[in-house]
């Protein structure tokens, strides 16, 4: 790739993981995918886990390929993966069980019998982080209470980027912005929350040293480093949440912005300078997680493209196999505002037929299931778009301010027809892209921490110049109206189990 240094992102999302190589030549980041792997889950004892060996196969065969691509002149590589889920470790360093994934059923009811102890108000007031039943800190107390052989035998929780860091390095480490996703930190305080792990009895062995993205971890293991004959080459720390990555690779200019990182999840927020940790907040069930510079994430889960990816899989197998643009085009050619779900609905977390919990929820409100393959691809995006409006009038309320315009980043800014419905729901611009938001957020931290970037501003730049935006403006956000007020009552009704909040 030239005789500029390159660097490598190995992005891990929930579906599929990459190894991306860029390099900056004219003030533009060029980028090279060269490798690509699928990310499955798999059943262990009843348990739904994650296969981190096999992962961390597939990432050493991305950093081979890249070492090649390089023509030897890769200088660093950085780890992004989603967050929430960790591995436990003992004092030797060995991983004790492959780490549970996130859908797996063992936290239900975790969070009642947490609030036994802890009233739900004061963990927030400690922690500033949205209520999920799948949190990291839901997942220890699972464990605890489960399984407490495992915890007495850990010596350290690493997350899924920390686990593949210390597999890279040899040096274990809890890099920021992942750490203040586990609900086990003090967003105010800039420390694990010991007074809440302390209170629910978790050993504070397990949280260690945190590191700020940027932060040098040091070569690659000697083994590793003899292998490709990379002496050279070092692991650095991106923001390893993916989001963080991505948010940090949004190109904007006006103040008065938010985001929307679309993908398996959607994540809507906006970037402020501290945390905002109010009763507002609260209520909304909006979190705080740490961003790149010293920023914080004032942002809400969405359930995002999930239920696209499993009515995918749902004609799958049926024995159709169909791509997504195919279902976006079913979905443009299917009527507008038929029925409406909230996306956020428990039963579309891991359902075993994605249309057939949709068929459920539209029941419950009294509404006829879509009859096409299209009807359910447009019922869930135009759910999800209104699902964005009530969300970003949440927080704009939070903020104290309006937003002007939207940037919608990551996979889904690829999908036009939700881009256009996004900025008719909300009435308000979106500026959509860079789809590889995260690739170019873990890639250009690297940059920066080579000095081959100055600051925030400067990396911004950097993406608008890369990868320039495209522009949705509202054309028809009238219509819209009467859908969004019908849409609210239903999930008001019980559409979401409870409505939309």
């Amino acid at each position: 790739m030239g005789d500029q240094p390159s660097y490598l992102a190995l992005d891990f999302g929930a579906e599929s993981g990459r190894a991306v190589l860029g390099r900056l030549e004219a003030g533009r980041l060029r980028l090279a995918e060269v490798h690509r792997f699928p990310n499955l889950p798999r059943r262990q004892g009843g348990t739904l886990r994650w296969d981190a060996r096999g992962l961390f196969e597939e990432l050493k065969l991305g950093l081979k390929r890249a070492l090649e691509a390089s023509d030897g002149r890769l200088a660093s590589v950085g780890v992004d993966t989603w967050g929430v889920d960790f591995a436990l470790i003992d004092a030797a360093g060995e991983l004790l069980a492959d780490p549970v994934h996130y859908r797996d059923e063992r936290t239900r009811g975790i969070a009642e019998r947490a609030f036994q102890i802890v009233p739900r108000e004061r963990i927030y007031e400690l922690t500033g982080i949205q209520f999920l039943p799948f949190n990291s800190l839901f997942q220890l107390l699972a464990t605890k209470w489960s399984g407490p052989e495992t915890l007495q035998a850990a010596d350290r929780l690493l997350m899924m980027s920390d686990l593949f860091h210390f597999w890279l390095t040899g040096r274990a480490a809890n890099e920021f912005t992942n750490a203040t996703t586990t609900q086990c930190y003090d967003p105010r305080g800039g420390d694990w929350a010991w007074p809440l792990l302390d209170s629910l009895d978790l050993p504070r062995r397990l949280f260690g040293e945190i590191a700020a993205p940027g932060t040098k971890l040091g070569p690659l293991r000697p083994d590793l480093a003899r292998q490709w004959e990379a002496p050279s080459v070092e692991v650095l720390l991106p923001a390893t949440h993916d989001t963080a990555s991505a948010v940090l690779a949004a190109p904007a200019e006006s103040a008065a912005w938010a985001y929307i990182s679309c993908g398996t999840w959607s994540l809507l927020g906006a970037e402020t300078r501290a945390p905002r940790v109010t009763p507002a907040a609260l209520a909304a069930n909006f979190t705080n997680e740490g961003g790149a510079f010293g920023t914080n994430r004032l942002l809400v889960n969405i359930m995002g493209l999930w239920l696209i990816q499993r009515l995918r899989a749902d004609a799958a197998r049926r024995g159709r196999t169909a791509d997504y643009d195919e279902l976006i085009a079913a979905a443009e050619a299917a009527p507008a505002f038929g029925a409406l779900v909230d996306p956020d609905d428990p039963a579309f977390l891991n359902p075993p037929e994605m249309a057939g919990a949709i068929d459920d929820a539209c029941r419950r409100t009294g509404q006829p299931p879509p009859t096409t393959e299209g009807g359910y691809v447009r019922c869930a995006l135009e759910s999800l778009a209104l699902k964005y409006r009530y969300r970003l009038e949440q927080l704009e309320g939070i903020l104290g301010e309006p937003v002007e315009v939207l940037h919608l980043i990551g996979g889904g800014s690829r999908n036009a027809f939700l881009c256009r419905a996004t900025a008719d729901a909300c009435a308000r611009p979106v500026l959509a892209g860079p789809a590889e938001a995260t690739a170019l957020g873990n890639l250009l931290m690297q940059a920066f921490a080579h000095g081959e970037v100055a600051d925030q501003s400067h990396l911004r730049a950097i993406v608008r110049e890369s990868c320039p935006p495209r522009r949705y403006d509202p054309s028809e956000p009238d219509r819209w109206e009467t859908p969004y007020r019908r849409w609210v009552e239903l999930m008001g009704a019980g559409g979401g189990r409870g409505g939309v909040a």
